[in-house]
């Protein structure tokens, strides 16, 4: 097999990245493409922790990650193999982990907020694309989230995003724009707009790739 097209997709807490991803999926086969979330490889440490506990850690910078084994799965990938992986729940003491299993693809995708900042597999991506959204519509976002899907009070929510989210996001992410090809503002709530996006980038890769 010819060495896969490595396309990395970052973007800070509620860019819309995880649409985006969705939308941008549909247009290729299961078999042409993979997926590689860098949220998979947090370090499982907060499991036991108290809500108070939960409240102060900080998620958001890289030490949290197994950076490690990120770049080794995807050698693996590159190299044909299929990895086998528990997914990230959360640190949800209740949630029971599925298995996944990620084959090789023509393109593998690699996503998450310190991408760029990891070089090594910075250095591997074709393709790197930035969502951006402004402070104001990625917090509300970041709250509709947080609030209704994982149970967060409206404090735990605003202490991580001025204390961990924002300061991660300038940090970790931000000085790495320049480097990419693609820098995506995704302000808007029409769901349209973000799909016409991925179809044109989509079909750029398609004639790319031939």
């Amino acid at each position: 097999m010819n060495k896969p097209f490595i396309i990395g997709i970052a973007g800070g807490s509620g860019s819309g990245k995880t649409f985006f991803l969705k939308c941008f999926l549909k247009h290729f086969k299961p078999n042409e493409v993979c997926l590689l979330s860098q949220d998979d490889y947090y370090i499982q440490v907060a499991h036991n922790m108290t809500a108070e506990e939960n409240k102060l850690y900080n998620f958001d910078v890289p030490a949290t990650i197994d950076h490690n084994l990120f770049e080794h799965d995807l050698s693996d990938l590159l190299n044909g193999k299929t990895i086998y992986k528990k997914e990230y729940t959360f640190n949800n003491p209740n949630a029971i982990p599925k298995t996944l299993e990620i084959k090789p693809a023509s393109i593998i995708i690699v996503e998450g907020l310190f991408i760029l900042h990891f070089r090594p597999i910075a250095q591997l991506l074709d393709l790197k694309i930035f969502i951006d959204a402004d402070e104001e519509i990625a917090l509300k976002r970041r709250m509709n989230r947080d609030l209704v899907e994982r149970g967060y009070s409206n404090d735990d929510v605003m202490y991580k995003w001025l204390h961990h989210v924002v300061p991660a996001y300038n940090e970790y992410l931000v000085p790495y724009k320049h480097e990419c090809q693609k820098v995506i503002t995704n302000n808007t709530h029409v769901a349209d707009d973000i799909i016409k996006i991925t179809e044109e980038i989509s079909a750029e890769l398609k004639n790319l790739l031939g």
